[in-house]
């Protein structure tokens, strides 16, 4: 008897204090003693932020990249455009002394330096008594006159349009493009040649061998930078 009631007495003191713990829950909302968790789950920390504002970054540093990439390309490209212009200028002032392709006598013209091209043959005897001239003439002066020499002979077809009567024949054209007007002081015999239609002043030239003496005298009057 006396153990059934010390049963009873402790149920009821458990349930006494089950009470008790259930009345603090209720007004508290919480268990007595627990930290408070809503910052760390209702808003992140900065660095939990971190990621996602890094993850905008790689997309801002590739549209720079990009646009850094394409001012780039354009400085290069107008660097390679201007690097192929020079060249051109520098392969006809620096060409080799024997043409043997189609020409562009423009662009001899346009150079800024006098101009002088020997019409004749290999198999011309005149012409092989000037090769040496031509040849030395050429090779001293490159960078300030344009000398060629043309076979024609064995490229017909790059004489077509030029006066000629005999070879050799030189035609000349000044530092500024325009067909050479000799003075009276030069005292070298040439051959002025208009257009029928315009008689505008298209060719001058040589006829027969010329001497490196007389040579450099016309290159002088044609305006040839010392």
């Amino acid at each position: 008897m006396n153990k059934q009631k010390m049963i009873a007495g402790t149920v009821v003191i458990a349930g006494i204090v089950v009470v008790i713990a259930v009345m603090a829950f209720v007004k508290n909302g919480k268990p007595g003693g627990t930290s408070e968790p809503t910052a760390q789950s209702t808003a992140p920390s900065a660095p939990g932020n971190a990621p996602r504002e890094k993850a905008s970054e790689p997309e801002a540093v590739s549209k720079q990249q990009n646009a850094d990439a394409a001012v780039s390309n354009k400085t290069e490209t107008k660097a390679a455009e201007k690097t192929q212009a020079v060249p051109t200028k520098n392969a006809i002032l620096n060409g080799d002394l024997n043409l043997t392709g189609p020409f562009d006598l423009a662009e001899f013209r346009s150079a800024g330096v006098p101009v002088v091209i020997d019409f004749g043959a290999d198999s011309c005897i005149p012409c092989r008594e000037m090769a040496p001239v031509l040849v030395a003439l050429h090779d001293e002066l490159k960078g300030k006159a344009i000398i060629r020499f043309v076979d024609v002979w064995k490229y017909r077809e790059l004489a077509d349009g030029i006066p000629l009567q005999v070879i050799p024949t030189q035609v000349f054209f000044d530092a500024t493009g325009r067909p050479f007007t000799p003075s009276e002081k030069l005292q070298i015999p040439m051959t002025q040649y208009s257009a029928r239609d315009t008689n505008e002043h298209v060719f001058t030239t040589h006829e027969g061998g010329i001497t490196r003496e007389q040579l450099l005298a016309a290159l002088d009057e044609m305006g040839m930078k010392k």
